[in-house]
């Protein structure tokens, strides 16, 4: 098949590997008082917004001594960055999400988009970018994490993806990071995504977002 792609992992269900493979690392990755931090600011976080939430609300929450929480994070932002990265990692993994591409490039690009724009319309997705759009504006620095760990992370390996396929003469693309914009702008910016992040019935449905991304994939082929 032209098409590979690695099964999507649970939301929050997998922790986040540091490019570091030490033990130490490992370790510290696999503890499940980590884990329970990091479940119980996710749900702080969605319910209450990010500025409402102290540190020593989440200890409390994921039953964890104070000392315990910053021994792994060092500070509120640092925590939520890895939030989104994690996410990211699990469900957007660059090498997980990149199809092969060996002549069918629209079911490539198909399969791409399908499993971003499900991604996006994960209820979780929605409420942590809902989240960053609220209050990114007076606190920059959970933008930055949103963004730094999650869009940018993808935008730059579809960009390198696409720099692959120009190579290999399937594709012909002067700007690769503008042209992964315009992809991904392309599902985020029709009434399938817009209406679920407003919170807007009824909910999309498989026929909406097959729809979204075939119109997606055709007039990104057309245009490179």
């Amino acid at each position: 098949s032209s098409v590979n792609l690695l099964k999507p992992a649970g939301l929050w269900g997998h922790l986040w590997r540091h490019m570091s493979e030490t033990p130490t690392i490992r370790s510290e990755a696999d503890s499940p008082k980590r884990q329970a931090v990091i479940e119980a600011a996710s749900e702080l976080f969605i319910a209450q917004g990010y500025g409402a939430v102290s540190m020593d609300a989440i200890a409390r929450s994921a039953g964890v001594a104070k000392g315990t929480l910053y021994a792994h994070f060092a500070s509120k932002d640092r925590l939520f960055a890895t939030i989104i990265n994690e996410a990211c990692q699990q469900n957007m993994a660059a090498s997980a999400l990149m199809p092969e591409a060996e002549g069918d490039l629209a079911a490539a690009l198909t399969a791409l988009g399908q499993r971003m724009l499900r991604f996006l319309l994960e209820d979780r997705a929605i409420a942590i970018h809902r989240v960053v759009v609220a209050e990114s504006a007076r606190l920059p620095e959970l933008g930055r994490a949103f963004y730094e760990n999650g869009p940018e992370v993808f935008r730059r390996t579809f960009g390198d993806w696409l720099l692959v396929q120009q190579a290999a003469g399937r594709l012909l693309v002067p700007d690769p990071l503008l042209a992964a914009d315009q992809f991904i702008g392309m599902l985020r910016t029709t009434g399938t995504y817009l209406r679920a992040t407003l919170g807007l019935p009824p909910p999309p449905t498989d026929a909406d977002i097959d729809a979204t991304v075939n119109a997606a994939v055709r007039t990104f082929l057309k245009a490179y």
